[in-house]
């Protein structure tokens, strides 16, 4: 008797061709998406995602998803796992672990994201530390942990990292803020645009210095951070950091106080769109005393047409932003002499009044440096107490890594000594949406640079009780 009635060696026979037909046809368009998913990986590596990457992704982390969470301690229970046995209390493990729901897995031009929903009882620092294990879980580069929505937890995930696998380019240099999709361009001083608003406004104290790794440009902000705090040893990008935010700044309404007390080697290249520029910490004490006064007449101000802030006053009247750059905050602290003390306790007071009173009165401080220590004294760790914003770029020491986000953001600390000494800009960085975030800043050659610079000198204001520096 056959195996399967109604079929028999002659009707067999007669597929066969089909049979064959059907297996060719099948290798055939097997090879051929072999093909084009290779040549797409390689000639357009987005749409290779879109339509090939991301369902690998998305099947690799459905079937791995039950082992990771077992293995991981990731899984909840819908019974307690205590009980009472006559007086006494005893507590132990589930014995049908309930998974956490994994959802929303979309795909993103930087790889995807995801929604854990977590089950009553559940926290998010077990998903905070399983990052790594997702990520070699599922082949990826990296999973970003956002914890800050109740119930759930969200998932960045990225597949290559962004910073290093293309060129970062220069943004199109203009004086009000651009949209996200605006072209990028490599000549910033062709840009340029001469046109200043009669008063300024808070866009223009935004400035894009280059490219987060989830995809989003990198922008200092100084309405939503007032003050900053950037710190990088030598060759880590410190300096292209601080030219891409001042190339930005050029072209906006912003006054522009450098005090570089290395004989001013760093900031000299600004001098000509600079209000003013110390080059010792002498002159950096007087610079500094003086933008106090211009806070205490902003006051007065402010007061006399009952506003909060320098953005409630009328247009007419408003005072230009100042952005005060500190390089080398070293310089400002270290004394080798009782007169040494005098002079860096009279900056270093100063500069710390402004970090306090300058972010309703259009008063902002950058600071930045090779290190920061409590060496430097007690009054560093005020200071840093009023820099909201913090970069750390690759440094040399792990104190200058939690002294500028340990006290903010204790998880950043291990990625930000993972950075790569062979790739220049990249830095951990502040960003208000998403606590913290890896990006890597622009380059500008000294020409691009220069040419900024000089396209917007005319743009320089005059600061009551301040000396431009002399070209």
């Amino acid at each position: 008797m056959p195996r399967f009635p109604g079929v028999t060696l002659d009707r067999l026979q007669s597929w066969l061709p089909t049979i064959v037909t059907a297996v060719v046809v099948l290798v055939a368009v097997v090879v051929a998406l072999a093909v084009v998913a290779r040549l797409l990986r390689r000639l357009a590596p987005r749409v290779h995602w879109y339509l090939f990457g991301f369902a690998v992704l998305r099947i690799r982390m459905r079937y791995s998803w039950r082992h990771l969470c077992l293995n991981a301690g990731l899984t909840g229970t819908d019974r307690p796992t205590t009980g009472q046995l006559g007086p006494l209390l005893v507590k132990g493990q589930p014995i049908m672990p309930v998974l956490p729901l994994l959802r929303r897995i979309r795909p993103r031009s930087f790889g995807a994201t995801a929604v854990i929903l977590l089950h009553p009882g559940q926290v998010p620092e077990p998903f905070v530390n399983a990052a790594e294990a997702m990520a070699h879980a599922w082949g990826v580069h990296g999973v970003r942990v956002d914890a800050r929505l109740r119930g759930r937890v969200r998932l960045t995930i990225l597949t290559a990292d962004p910073l290093t696998s293309q060129r970062t380019e220069p943004a199109t240099w203009t004086t009000g803020p651009l949209p996200k999709e605006a072209p990028m361009t490599s000549h910033p001083s062709d840009a340029i645009e001469a046109i200043t608003p009669a008063a300024a406004v808070p866009a223009d104290l935004t400035a894009e210095v280059g490219q987060r790794e989830d995809g989003q440009r990198w922008v200092i902000d100084l309405v939503t951070f007032p003050h900053w705090l950037i710190t990088g040893a030598t060759q880590s990008g410190k300096s292209t950091l601080v030219n891409a935010a001042v190339a930005r700044w050029a072209s906006r309404p912003v006054a522009l106080v450098g005090i570089d007390c290395k004989g001013g080697m760093e900031l000299a290249p600004h001098a000509p769109r600079l209000s003013a520029l110390a080059t010792d910490r002498a002159e950096a004490a007087n610079i500094l005393a003086a933008l106090v006064v211009e806070t205490q007449r902003r006051m007065g101000l402010c007061r006399q047409y009952g506003a909060r802030n320098i953005w409630q006053l009328p247009p007419l009247v408003r005072p230009v932003p100042v952005v005060v750059i500190v390089d080398e905050l070293a310089e400002l602290y270290l004394v080798a002499s009782r007169a040494d003390k005098d002079e860096a306790l009279r900056a270093t007071t100063n500069l710390l009044r402004l970090a306090q009173l300058g972010a309703a009165l259009g008063v902002h401080v950058i600071v930045a440096g090779q290190r920061v220590g409590s060496d430097f004294g007690p009054g560093v760790t005020a200071l840093r107490a009023q820099l909201a914003g913090r970069i750390c770029l690759r440094v040399n020491d792990e104190e200058t890594v939690k002294m500028t986000l340990g006290d903010l953001y204790p998880d950043a600390v291990d990625a930000a000594q993972q950075i790569d000494p062979a790739v220049k800009g990249i830095a951990v960085t502040t960003a208000d949406e998403a606590g913290w975030v890896r990006a890597r800043s622009v380059y500008l050659s000294p020409e691009e640079l220069a040419a900024v610079i000089a396209a917007t000198a005319h743009l320089a204001p005059v600061l009551p009780g301040l000396t431009p520096p002399t070209a």
